[in-house]
C-alpha cells in the first residue's frame, strides 16, 4: 500500500513538473514583425507578402494564412494605416465590413478590448462574403459562401488606429482566430460587447 503511494505520489509530481514544458511545445512558434513604432507576434506558418506598389500606400503589412483542410484557397490577413487621423470612424468602418456580406444569413458580432498595443474594437462576421477582386476603382466582387472576417480597429499608443482585416473560408479563419487575437496582445476573456 505504501509502495503504491509513493509511485502515485512520484507520478503526479512528475506530471506538475513536466506540463509547463509540454505546454510551451503545444503553442505555435512565432516571429516578430515590426509596424511602424510596435510589433505583432506573427504565426510562423502565416506567409508575408508584398503589396502590389498601387496598395503600397496604405498596405503596412499582408500575410497568407494555410488553408484548413478541405478549403481551396488561403486566408488573408491585411494590415492598413491611413495616417493618424485617417481611416474614418469606428461605427462607420464596423458597418462597411459587415455591409460586405449578404445580409441573408449574416451573423455579426462585435467587441471591444485592451492589448498592450492600445484598445481596439473586433468585428467577427460569417456568411457570404463579397469578396473584392481586381482593381479597388472597379468595384468588382465575387460572392464567397461560408466566408468568414475579422476586422479589428486597433487605436495603437502611438500612430492612431490600425485596420486588420483577415478574410477567408470560415473554417481557415476559424483555425486562426488565436492566432490572429495573439498578434497584437488580445484576449477573447477580457473583451465585453460593443455597442
Amino acid at each position: 500500500m505504501l509502495v503504491s503511494s509513493c509511485r502515485l505520489f512520484f507520478c503526479g509530481c512528475l506530471i506538475l513538473f513536466a506540463a509547463p514544458f509540454l505546454a510551451a511545445d503545444d503553442a505555435p512558434a512565432t516571429r516578430s514583425v515590426e509596424i511602424d513604432s510596435f510589433e505583432l507576434s506573427i504565426p510562423e506558418t502565416w506567409k508575408q507578402t508584398q503589396p502590389s506598389p498601387a496598395q503600397r500606400r496604405f498596405r503596412k503589412a499582408q500575410f497568407e494564412i494555410p488553408q484548413a483542410d478541405g478549403d481551396a484557397d488561403p486566408a488573408e490577413l491585411v494590415i492598413y494605416h491611413f495616417g493618424p487621423q485617417g481611416g474614418g470612424g469606428v461605427d462607420a468602418n464596423l458597418q462597411r465590413w459587415i455591409g460586405q456580406f449578404d445580409a441573408s444569413g449574416r451573423k455579426a458580432k462585435k467587441t471591444s478590448g485592451e492589448s498592450p498595443l492600445g484598445e481596439y474594437v473586433l468585428v467577427d462576421i460569417a456568411g457570404t462574403y463579397n469578396k473584392p477582386i481586381g482593381p479597388p476603382i472597379r468595384q468588382q466582387t465575387q460572392p464567397m459562401p461560408g466566408a468568414r472576417m475579422l476586422g479589428v480597429i486597433l487605436h495603437a499608443k502611438k500612430g492612431g488606429n490600425y485596420f486588420f482585416k483577415l478574410t477567408g473560408a470560415e473554417k481557415t479563419v476559424t483555425g486562426a482566430v488565436d492566432g490572429f487575437r495573439a498578434s497584437f496582445g488580445a484576449k477573447a476573456d477580457s473583451e465585453q460587447d460593443y455597442e
